[in-house]
């Protein structure tokens, strides 16, 4: 893998955040689900459902019930707050700065008869001033509090908003304690994966607890909850071989995503797609590489999940 230097790239986050977004998530959806996140896998299980038990234990570890008013801090096309919506009945107060997910999930929403569920508001998680504090009684980001240009404030601000008492559940992408920032070939894995997500910086385990003790949160459970170990496998293995029989499952194979980028050169040619936007899938082809590969070197993981509670 070519080394891929960020040290000198200058932009601003939230403009670069939301660029990728309105270019991957409708590339995203079409190769991984409408849940646009990892999670523990199983060898009995599908990915779809695979996500659908992670996102159940969620609900469950918050203790979502009818009657709460919960808030998702990023929340994509709105796969995750469906699930909490339709199974636990409470209402979800959706917080998105991209407009293009943000219209998606609500029409997703209305869709599936959903909508009287949710409510909408666009804004940086790191600034929420739009919202009164105290005003939540539950609230999770997944995989999306990792797209902070400063960590602190984006928890600092989830605390604001929640009720004293309240819950909050987290999934953070992180690097491990394999991870070895003298190691050149580590350095350029992790170069490839920020540029390949949009991620300013890819903080540890520790970085993650103390941001969050700072923000003023208990930490009741915080682990990597790649579970290799046991009975499953590991988290990146639906995009280095086929597993499922869903529709999906070859497509995030690396046969499947070639196969993508040569129909989409052919459709581009004759104008079925805009322009560029085989290339776009060729940048996710080669951050599926990178999640790959530092997956199998153990010094990457998207699934470090963590339960706080803001003191009543």
């Amino acid at each position: 893998m070519e080394r891929v230097d960020t040290d000198d790239i200058d932009y601003h986050v939230a403009e670069t955040v939301n660029e990728y977004y309105d270019l991957c998530s409708e590339f995203m959806q079409f190769g991984w689900s409408e849940s646009l996140h990892f999670a523990p896998l199983t060898r009995e299980e599908s990915l779809e459902e695979s996500l659908a038990r992670h996102q159940r234990l969620m609900i469950e570890r918050l203790e979502l019930r009818e009657g709460m008013v919960v808030v998702d801090v990023g929340c994509g096309v709105g796969g995750p707050m469906r699930r909490v919506a339709r199974e636990s009945g409470a209402r979800v107060v959706c917080i998105n700065n991209n407009a293009q997910q943000l219209e998606k999930a609500k029409r997703m929403n209305v869709e599936t008869g959903l909508d009287d569920m949710a409510e909408y508001i666009k804004c940086d998680f790191t600034d929420m001033s739009v919202i009164e504090p105290s005003s939540f009684d539950a609230g999770y980001a997944i995989e999306s509090t990792c797209h902070a240009a400063d960590k602190g404030r984006a928890f600092a601000e989830i605390y604001r908003v929640l009720k004293p008492g309240a819950l909050f559940w987290g999934q953070e992408m992180c690097v491990t304690d394999k991870f070895d920032p003298g190691d050149p070939v580590h350095r350029t894995i992790k170069n490839e994966l920020m540029l390949g997500i949009a991620l300013k910086e890819i903080a540890t385990f520790s970085e993650v607890d103390r941001a969050l003790e700072a923000a003023g949160f208990d930490i009741i459970a915080a682990a990597n909850m790649d579970n290799r170990d046991g009975q499953g496998i590991p988290w990146y293995r639906p995009m280095e071989s086929r597993s499922g029989t869903s529709r999906n499952a070859f497509r995030r194979t690396p046969a499947g995503r070639k196969a993508f980028i040569a129909g989409l050169r052919m459709a581009e040619l004759i104008r079925l797609f805009p322009r560029g936007s085989a290339a776009v899938v060729q940048l996710m082809e080669r951050t599926a590489a990178a999640y790959v590969e530092s997956g199998k070197m153990g010094i990457f993981t998207p699934l470090y999940c963590f339960l706080v509670r803001k003191p009543g």
